[in-house]
């Protein structure tokens, strides 16, 4: 059935200032996914982001935030982290909180390029970013290093300096030695990288943890020949959240040219 519908007033749709786009559940490779995308459905898309919430939370929390890029022709993927929203019944008994977080993360990791194959199957994206805040960030960090798809990555109120001393199961152990930023930093280039955070942020204070970050990554952009890749950026007055400002210079970052 073909609807008549009043250009003067068209149907009420989600909006980002103004501009209409659309909401879609769906299960891609295993995992529960909401999608927010262009509201033309025909027209295809220019990117797919792929945005990771923290630890303790789920998919629908990150509903609205990264709209603007739907409105942009990007398809924004915000899926539930493994142990998770709809996937807590696989958390594993025995986990402390840490562990949790680190068990969380290898898995979402690993299941990534399952995600980014039926991505590419349902839109044929030229370039795949990625974005996530804390846990987030961390599966950002490892996705940039690891994950050939990724082109462009977005870390926010995170770190990649990873001492976990209450982490002490051999495997989390293992890839958190395979995986730290700081030590493989030289693995992240040519991928395009903001690292963002919050100058009174008590989870990732700024000098034991950005900081450190910042000079790694730094380093190996600057020994790639590809400064220009990495950009970081503190926010005053900003603690462990991702701030209006924050969400607006990752989306900035990501629709550069």
């Amino acid at each position: 059935m073909t609807r008549q519908v009043n250009p003067a007033d068209p149907p009420a749709t989600p909006m980002w200032h103004g501009q209409p786009y659309r909401v879609e559940r769906r299960v891609l490779a295993g995992i529960p996914c909401l999608l927010e995308l262009p509201l033309d459905a025909e027209v295809p898309v220019r990117a797919v982001c792929v945005v990771y919430h923290g630890a303790w939370a789920n998919k629908e929390g990150k509903l609205g935030v990264y709209s603007a890029l739907a409105t942009a022709g990007v398809a924004v993927v915000l899926p539930d982290s493994a142990l998770h929203g709809e996937r807590q019944g696989d958390t594993p008994a025995g986990l402390n909180a840490r562990e949790y977080v680190w068990e969380s993360v290898r898995r979402t990791v690993a299941e990534a390029p399952a995600l980014f194959s039926a991505l590419d199957a349902a839109f044929g994206a030229p370039s795949v970013w990625v974005i996530g805040s804390s846990m987030g960030g961390y599966v950002s960090l490892t996705l940039a290093r690891s994950a050939p798809q990724v082109q462009r990555a977005a870390a926010l109120i995170t770190s990649g300096v990873w001492e976990e001393p209450e982490v002490r199961l051999a495997e989390l152990r293992a890839f958190l030695d395979e995986h730290r930023p700081i030590s493989h930093a030289a693995n992240v280039p040519p991928v395009r990288l903001l690292l963002a955070s919050g100058d009174e942020d008590p989870v990732f204070p700024l000098v034991s943890a950005h900081l450190p970050t910042v000079q790694a990554l730094q380093q190996a952009y600057a020994a790639a020949g590809l400064p220009g890749h990495f950009k970081q950026l503190v926010l005053s007055g900003v603690g462990h959240y991702t701030s209006r400002a924050m969400r607006d210079a990752a989306v900035s970052f990501l629709l550069a040219e």
